[in-house]
């Protein structure tokens, strides 16, 4: 078995196993026929696990006998993430968080976005009308038309539109903040979001959840693993929900199945294969309506699409493959492959964003809407390899990180609309009366066939320059090419172009327990899209500089960081083209965070997280189309000033029953909700939530979450007062969950 730094790798002790499940209910053969799956390939999935179901008893004694009369030796299985190199987290200049399943299992979180609101770095963006994860990290959004970007063990999973991103398979969320481009490439300098899957192992273990909220949520997921040989070992994970919403019409129903197989070639070598299904049908949502900055216009429960539209339909497969070999003492090699598809087509019915067709007022409910159709497909294929390890040289202690990878990636967005006469497709948002008013034929507004390909190298080197005192140099070479093709004006964009990100840092291990670091590093992103004329955007460049302490007692570990970053070529939502982006743009953002985990007395465990940003465009900005001018110094849409999230949780013994409880706050303050209209500004808030589990026996636990306590009214995120995400109630959820 390879063996590694302990602080580099991905540890068997940390993973709890999952298998995902189907109740009877759901495998009767009245409920087939009711719920069909969209696809012929979720209906197969939903078959597969049925019968799973129904054989777990049986596998699951089968293989503990196997075991015994084996006598089968149980192999720790350790993984080495790529991108690490030889050196812990608290050798590296820079602030490094971590999420944890435990953390996703407590909140009874079931979406990587809604785990996200756990670290006070990230803020919540436009979401697509609820279609997928958007979020800002240290204030810097990415282009408001486009999912975020994110990694799934290293390797980019965020491009292309894959619905919510599920956390069945999740053992931690690692954020990696100030810019990553000297290693990842491409990356935002708010830092780089990376989700560390569960991996299979040889010891047997897994998990059956039932899950049941208010507004008919239920969700049944699960996990096995285990060993089929000496030598292979398999795990698969998974998740089945039917999700109301207290929004009206509003569903959101999903399946994801996560088998993954893992070979120990030898004591000092691996593959793993990892594949992700996704289906996830949901219909579009804008949010409410907001007139005069009164966040009470309508019920915040008012759905002002047309539910005739049914559900968008979104799919995602992918696949992963990663090799690694301990070469000696002190050497790793790794290697991989990524290939992920997605699609998402549905229609729509949007409110008019532009004045001059838009009617409704506080003396007119009437809506104008604008029927859309959506049609885009991506496909992303990644390759890498490197070489890390020590060596001396020149009477130094050097720990290099040396490699090259390269992507494939195509991209093609249809978007269509019916924009009839004004007030002709109309909603009454007071007293809506859905299917009354007949959208005309739907007709293209743009199609661009987008492909990028690029190829990088990049080094990394942690040199002990003196006792407790580490320098890091980093360097990145790029070269990418990028061409659009948009269908619709029969126009060609062509870019190409070769980038250096360099990285520094200095770290000084002041005492045991507490080291001091600075950085300064530069990054890019290429953009994908074109604005309204037709025209491909410059990458986004970047430059970010950090100073940190960091500190790790007996019952304290603490970081608190100050940044100063800056990023040309950012980009917007063209409000008047909706559906384009445009050019802001640079920006800067300068902050303050503070993440800490202390044990206080009576096993009461806290966690806090808090941000505090200046975060302001650095030019003036016109576009044509607005007729409105965005000074310098304006703030950027959806970023507060202030976020904090504070948890707090209490061990204790209730008679024979081992219980945790707890209470998490979590808020933001006063931000902007419409790029262009710096008066309509969100409301601050603060969320209380309160959780109970019980350990019921070794093998049953009992969860309960009640959420929003107080029922406060507050907005997730925004794009324009006619387009504004409003926040769930009061609402409860109550998990059974079963461990073998």
């Amino acid at each position: 078995m390879a063996t590694a730094n302990k602080n580099l790798l991905f540890s068997a002790k940390n993973t709890i196993a999952s298998f995902g499940k189907i109740s009877k209910k759901h495998c009767k053969p009245d409920h087939f026929a009711a719920h069909k799956p969209a696809t012929s390939i979720a209906l197969a999935v939903r078959f597969a696990l049925c019968g799973v179901l129904g054989l777990l008893p049986t596998m699951s004694q089968a293989a503990a006998a196997s075991t015994l009369e084996q006598k089968v030796e149980r192999i720790e299985v350790r993984y080495h993430q790529a991108y690490r190199g030889n050196v812990s987290d608290n050798e590296l200049p820079q602030a490094i968080s971590y999420i944890d399943s435990a953390h996703i299992s407590r909140f009874q979180l079931t979406r990587f976005q809604d785990a996200l609101d756990s670290t006070a770095s990230i803020a919540r963006q436009n979401n697509g009308g609820g279609l997928w994860d958007s979020f800002s990290l240290r204030g810097f959004p990415g282009n408001e038309n486009m999912p975020s970007g994110y990694l799934v063990n290293g390797f980019h999973a965020g491009r292309g539109f894959s619905g919510h991103r599920d956390v069945v398979n999740i053992e931690a969320i690692e954020l990696r903040k100030g810019p990553g481009s000297a290693l990842y490439g491409r990356g935002e300098p708010g830092g780089t979001v990376n989700l560390l899957t569960k991996k299979p192992q040889f010891g047997q273990s897994g998990y059956l959840k039932a899950t049941a909220g208010q507004y008919d949520q239920y969700r049944l997921e699960g996990d096995y693993t285990g060993g089929l040989t000496e030598d292979l070992a398999f795990r698969v994970n998974g998740a089945v929900q039917d999700h109301k919403s207290f929004r009206d019409y509003v569903f959101s129903d999903k399946q994801v199945l996560n088998p993954s197989l893992l070979w120990q070639i030898d004591t000092d070598s691996s593959l793993l294969y990892e594949f992700e299904y996704l289906q996830h049908d949901q219909l579009f949502d804008r949010g409410y309506i907001v007139l005069n900055n009164d966040f009470n216009t309508v019920p915040r429960s008012r759905y002002l699409g047309e539910p005739n539209d049914k559900a968008t339909e979104i799919g995602a497969i992918g696949h992963q493959l990663s090799y690694q070999q301990q070469l000696s003492s002190n050497w790793q090699f790794v290697a991989g492959m990524s290939r992920r598809t997605s699609d998402l087509q549905g229609f729509s019915s949007d409110a008019e964003l532009a004045s001059a067709r838009q009617g409704v007022s506080t003396s007119n409910p009437l809506l104008t809407r604008q029927r859309r159709y959506r049609d885009y497909q991506s496909t992303d294929t990644t390759v890498r390899a490197e070489f890390s390890g020590d060596s001396q040289l020149l009477g130094f202690s050097h720990h290099l990180l040396i490699g090259a990878d390269a992507y494939d990636y195509a991209l093609y967005t249809y978007l269509g609309r019916y924009r009839g006469p004004k007030g002709s497709y109309a909603l009454d948002i007071l007293n809506p009366v859905y299917g009354v008013a007949v959208p005309g034929t739907v007709n293209p507004l743009y199609a661009n066939d987008e492909s990028q390909q690029a190829a990088g190298i990049y080094l990394q080197d942690v040199i002990d320059i003196a006792p407790n005192w580490n320098l890091l140099l980093g360097l990145r070479f790029d070269q990418y090419q990028q061409k659009i093709i948009e269908q619709v004006k029969g126009t060609r964009s062509d870019a190409s172009d070769k980038l250096l990100s360099p990285r520094v840092g200095l770290v000084h291990q002041f005492t045991d327990s507490v080291s001091l670091y600075a950085s300064y590093s530069e990054g890019f992103v290429p953009l994908s899209g074109t604005d309204f004329a037709g025209n491909a955007f410059d990458p986004e460049q970047s430059d970010s500089s950090e100073i940190g302490v960091r500190w790790q007692l007996a019952d304290t570990k603490a970081t608190v960081a100050l940044f100063d970053a800056e990023k040309s070529n950012i980009l917007t939502s063209d409000p008047v083209n909706v559906g384009f982006s445009a050019t802001l743009g640079k920006a800067q953002s300068r902050g303050l965070e503070i993440d800490v985990q202390q044990t206080l007395p009576w096993q009461l465990q806290l966690d806090l997280s808090y941000a505090w940003l200046d975060t302001h465009t650095l030019v003036d900005a016109v576009n044509p189309d607005w007729g409105t001018l965005v000074p310098a110094g304006s703030d950027l849409v959806n970023v507060p000033k202030h976020t904090f999230s504070l948890s707090l949780r209490q061990q204790t013994q209730f008679g024979q029953v081992p219980m945790a409880w707890g209470a998490r706050l979590r808020g933001q303050s006063q931000r902007l909700g419409d790029t262009v209209n710096p008066a309509y500004q969100l409301p601050g808030y603060g969320v209380v939530s309160l959780f109970a589990n019980a350990e019921l026996s070794k093998a049953w636990q009992l969860d309960l979450l009640l959420d929003n306590v107080t029922d406060k009214l507050y907005v997730q995120n925004s794009y324009s007062p006619l387009w504004t995400v409003p926040s769930e109630p009061r609402s409860y959820r109550v998990s059974v969950r079963y461990e073998f």
